[in-house]
This record gives C-alpha cells, structure tokens and sequence, in this order.
C-alpha cells in the first residue's frame, strides 16, 4: 500500500460533503495533526479543514497517552465552529461518526466504551480526542483528533497487542485507509448537519455503548470510583451507582471494564 494513495486530492474527489474535508491539508509525515489544526484554527481557517497525515510520529490520546500512527493507519483532525450548546455532543458524534464509517467500509461492528473509545470484540481500534478553545459563551474552535487502526500490524507492537487491534487485524486482510476516511469526513458532516438542525445523537450514542450495565473501575483525575455503569446523561456524563449504592456522575473520567 503506497503512501500517495492517500492524499488530499484522492480524499476530496466527488467527496460530496458541503463543509468536512473540502479544504484538506496532507501531510505525508507529521508530528501531531492536532498542533497543525491548532495553529490553523487560531488562524481562522474555513470550517472543515482537516489536517490528515500518512504517518503521526508525536500523537497523544486522552490523558496525554502516546498514539501511535504508523503509515497505512489513519491520524487526522477536524476544524469545526459549534455553538456553545453543541459542545457536549460532539464526543457522541465523533465516536458514532467512526463507528458508522468502519461499519461502512469494512462491515465490521464496533462498540463504542465510553466516553469515546471505538473497539472492535474488545479491543481497542480508535482513539478520539477533542480540544475546545472556549470563551466564556463563545467557542473560538473545537478540534476533533481522530487515530484509527487500519493497517497496524499488532505482532510489531507487543505492548500494546493485549489492548488494542486494528481493521486489517480482525479482517486478517489490508484495509484502504482512503475509503475509511472518505466515509469518516462524510458521516462527521452528515452529524453535524444533525445537530446544527436541532437533532440529537444522545439515543443512537447509548445504544451503541458497550460500557452500560457493566461493572467498571472509573479513573478520575486522583480519584478511583468501582460500581456499574448504570446510564448516561444527555451531556455525555457517565452515571455510576457505586457499590455503597450512590450514584454518582463522572464528566471527565478513564474506564476499565471489570469482569
């Protein structure tokens, strides 16, 4: 698989998106697409703009983890200006929009570990991360960061084989990392549109979360909460009854799924 197949021309051709990807800057290596959407961001870039590169080589998940993006995978981010009262939905349609575009262009089924971990019969496939620049009742820029494992050969990276697959990985064939994007900008846009309209994503996400019912140990920031993932509320937070009973709602948090 050759690194021109995915460039910027091939990604915007008959696209058939209005904002998402109709202005694609294509980096054939780069240290972190969410530091180039940063910069163009604060330089006003055109809503859509999304900074793609053909390998990541400094990428972060949440919590400043290391995520690795080797050529033939996927690492990308997406400018956007939402209003304030879209904010908290944009972690529902990043995930979903992922979760749509692998089911489209691989008919594979994944599940979605909330807050925004897209796996695939239990590991880990896709990382999202989300930066928002916010003033007081104004968004200045939100940057969706998205890494997918297409290709990436887990038997090269052993540390990470227990936790996470990739598409070519479950498949157990290579997998277009053009077509998976092409989809992705055009599931983003088509969501966006949603909620722009006054939609809501709320019930589509929950259904899709692997997490609810489950027994679970939350991490959050110093503290460490164990109990059932009991629901979501409509702003994304996660709703645990711990084992003294109480039910308690974690905005910001890391899940390990308990047996």
């Amino acid at each position: 698989m050759t690194e021109d197949i995915l460039s910027a021309a091939a990604i915007t051709n008959n696209l058939g998106t209005r904002v998402i990807g109709q202005r694609i800057l294509y980096y054939p290596s780069l240290t972190s697409t969410m530091e180039i959407a940063r910069e163009e961001a604060q330089q006003g870039a055109v809503e859509g703009t999304v900074i793609i590169a053909g390998e990541q080589t400094g990428g972060r998940g949440r919590l400043k983890r290391v995520w690795l993006s080797p050529r033939g995978n996927i690492a990308l981010s997406i400018i956007l200006y939402p209003s304030l009262s879209h904010l908290s939905s944009l972690i529902m349609l990043a995930s979903l929009a992922v979760v749509h575009s692998i089911e489209s262009a691989t008919g594979l089924k994944p599940r979605v570990k909330w807050p925004n971990d897209v796996l695939i019969n239990g590991k880990k496939v896709c990382g999202i991360l989300i930066e928002s620049d916010v003033q007081r009742t104004r968004v200045n820029y939100t940057i969706i960061g998205i890494g997918i494992n297409v290709n990436l050969r887990l038997a090269d990276f052993p540390e990470i084989q227990p936790v996470a697959t990739s598409l070519a990985e479950e498949l157990r064939a290579e997998v277009s990392p053009l077509s998976v994007v092409r989809h992705l900008l055009a599931e983003v846009e088509r969501l966006y549109f949603t909620l722009s309209a006054g939609g809501s994503l709320y019930e589509e996400w929950r259904s899709s979360l692997v997490t609810l019912g489950k027994k679970v140990r939350v991490t959050a920031g110093e503290t460490v909460y164990e109990g059932v993932a009991e629901s979501v509320a409509r702003d994304g937070s996660l709703l645990l009854r711990g084992l003294d009973g109480k039910l308690t709602r974690i905005v910001v948090g890391d899940v390990t799924l308990r047996d």
